[in-house]
Formats: structure tokens, C-alpha cells, sequence
């Protein structure tokens, strides 16, 4: 397999661990130069990418690529003459997608459970009509929709991977903790899913194995109060979790109080159903494995 991984940043890079680690040849883009030398130092061939016009350089890469990854969110314009609202990516290939890349096979998009918008605490499933309650997840299924027009009528597969909240090593309860920065805001009945950032990197090698197209939830399997996973996070560190907040009366920014706007609990079954086993499937084993090994620090 040859990968290109457009936003080649958190996820991005685990998607080309994941790749590289089956043998695969991964390259990425970034925005800037600094971020380049990044990819580089992890043995990721790094592109410069920010919405215009392909260089040379990566309309060569694109010629030769298998399988692509779109990790970049949409945008909105900030005036009428803007030409980056929406996908920046699917701009330039909408249309010409199998004359830029001839060898084009899987596209994965990356796309959020936001989607799915509130359902009172209920599940979803992939099969649940999209019901987003703010601007960026609307976006999203535009999005989806898109590219699953797009590789439709250029004849390649499009998974679209739904992602919940995304953790890891270096960005967890336990930096947060360290920081000073963590917080125990309540709010009643609210539960959230999350994922380990490994695992993105697994499910999108394992649907591009497998040849499969589609939506499906890359979600661990325990829904769960956002505060419960500071407490557990302060436990394993021996520390004490911070206090309680209210969520009413909490000194919050807009976009902080706006993920606590839906209240969902999220099925992986749909990948499960086709073999796929996450790593850490829930948020305990997850932090046991990081304070463990200390790879929580990044």
C-alpha cells in the first residue's frame, strides 16, 4: 500500500504508524515547514498542504497513491469570496479524482459523532439519521456526503470513520491533571464516548484491509461521565481530583459548553460485526496501560 494522509497531525500520525507498521509506504501533509520536520522524524514523507493548488511535487505523490486518508475539517468561509469554505481537499480533486490518482483504491474520511446530535443519553447507530445541533458537525455530513458521491462515481470505496472523543498519549487526564487544567464538571445523566487514538489508527488499516466502504463508529465500548475519568486518572496518580463544578454555573467557554449540548451513547458494533478488536476499549485499561508504561506523556 501506498497512504497520503492529508492533515497529517494527532490521528494523522497514528493512522501512519498504524500503516507503516504493516509495511505500508506513508507520506502526510502539514501547513507549515516546522510540522514537516516532524512527519520526517518519524519516517513520514511530508507535503506541504493548505488548500491551494497541488505542487508538482504531490500531484507526483498522488499519481502513485493506493489508499488516502482525509483528516483536514471543513472550514467556513469568512466572506463570500472565500474559496476554502468547506473541504479543502475535495475542492481540487472533485471531478478528477481517478485522473489524479489513477491508482486510487480506499479513501478513509475522518468524521466526528457529533453528527448524530443529542439523543437524550439514547444509542445510535450508524443507521440513526444525522441530527447535529452545531455548525461544524452540519458540516461534517455535508462532508461525508460528498465524498461518498465522489468515490462513487470514480469507482473507489469511501469509509467515512465517525470518531468520538480523542485521547492518547500526551493528550489525556493524567497531562491535564499534571497541568492544573483538569476539570470535574457535572452535569446530570451526561455521558460521552471516547477513543484511543491508537485505535483510529487501527480501525482505518483494518476497513482498508478489508476493502469495505461506509460509516462506522470508531467509539470504545463504555460510555461514561466525563468526570468519572478524572477521578480514575487521579487515582491511578495518587493525587487528588479536582472539585466538583456545576455545569449551570461553570466558567466555561462556548466551545467547552457546547459538547455538553448532546448526550448519546454511541455503537461500535457495526466494525466489531466485521472483525475488528480495539485495543483499548474502554477508558480504565486505557489509562492503566499509559500511567503503566508512562507513555501518557506523549
Amino acid at each position: 500500500m501506498r497512504v497520503m494522509i492529508f492533515g497529517c497531525g494527532y490521528s494523522g500520525q497514528a493512522i501512519a504508524e498504524a500503516f507503516r507498521a504493516d509495511g505500508a509506504w506513508v507520506s502526510g501533509t502539514v501547513r507549515t515547514a516546522e510540522k514537516a520536520l516532524e512527519l520526517v522524524s518519524k519516517d513520514i514523507k511530508a507535503f506541504i498542504f493548505d488548500g491551494s493548488p497541488f505542487s508538482d511535487e504531490l500531484l507526483a505523490e498522488l499519481k502513485e497513491v493506493t489508499h488516502l486518508i482525509q483528516s483536514i475539517p471543513p472550514t467556513k468561509a469568512k466572506s463570500q469570496q472565500s474559496s476554502h469554505e468547506g473541504d479543502p481537499l475535495l475542492k481540487l480533486v472533485s471531478g478528477k479524482l481517478r485522473e489524479l490518482c489513477p491508482k486510487l483504491e480506499w479513501i478513509g474520511y475522518l468524521s466526528t459523532v457529533g453528527v448524530y446530535g443529542d439523543h437524550g443519553g439514547g444509542w445510535v447507530t450508524e443507521e440513526t439519521p444525522g441530527s447535529p445541533i452545531l455548525d461544524r458537525s452540519i458540516e461534517r455530513v455535508d462532508t461525508e456526503e460528498a465524498w461518498a458521491d465522489e468515490g462513487k462515481n470514480a469507482g473507489i470505496l469511501v469509509a467515512s470513520l465517525r470518531l468520538a472523543g480523542i485521547y492518547g498519549p500526551g493528550r489525556n487526564a493524567f497531562v491535564n491533571l499534571a497541568r492544573g487544567t483538569a476539570r470535574r464538571i457535572i452535569k446530570k445523566d451526561q455521558v460521552f464516548n471516547r477513543i484511543r487514538v491508537e485505535d483510529i489508527g487501527g480501525a482505518a488499516l483494518f476497513l482498508a484491509k478489508s476493502k469495505v466502504g461506509g460509516i462506522f463508529n470508531i467509539a470504545d465500548d463504555e460510555p461514561g461521565p466525563p468526570q468519572d475519568v478524572i477521578v480514575e486518572a487521579a487515582r491511578l496518580m495518587e493525587v487528588e481530583p479536582p472539585p466538583e463544578q456545576d455545569f449551570e454555573t461553570a466558567d466555561m467557554t462556548p466551545m467547552a459548553r457546547s459538547f455538553y449540548g448532546a448526550n448519546k451513547r454511541v455503537s461500535n458494533a457495526k466494525i466489531r460485526a466485521l472483525g475488528f478488536q480495539f485495543r483499548f476499549p474502554d477508558y480504565r485499561m486505557s489509562l492503566a496501560e499509559m500511567w503503566s508504561s508512562g507513555r501518557w506523556r506523549g
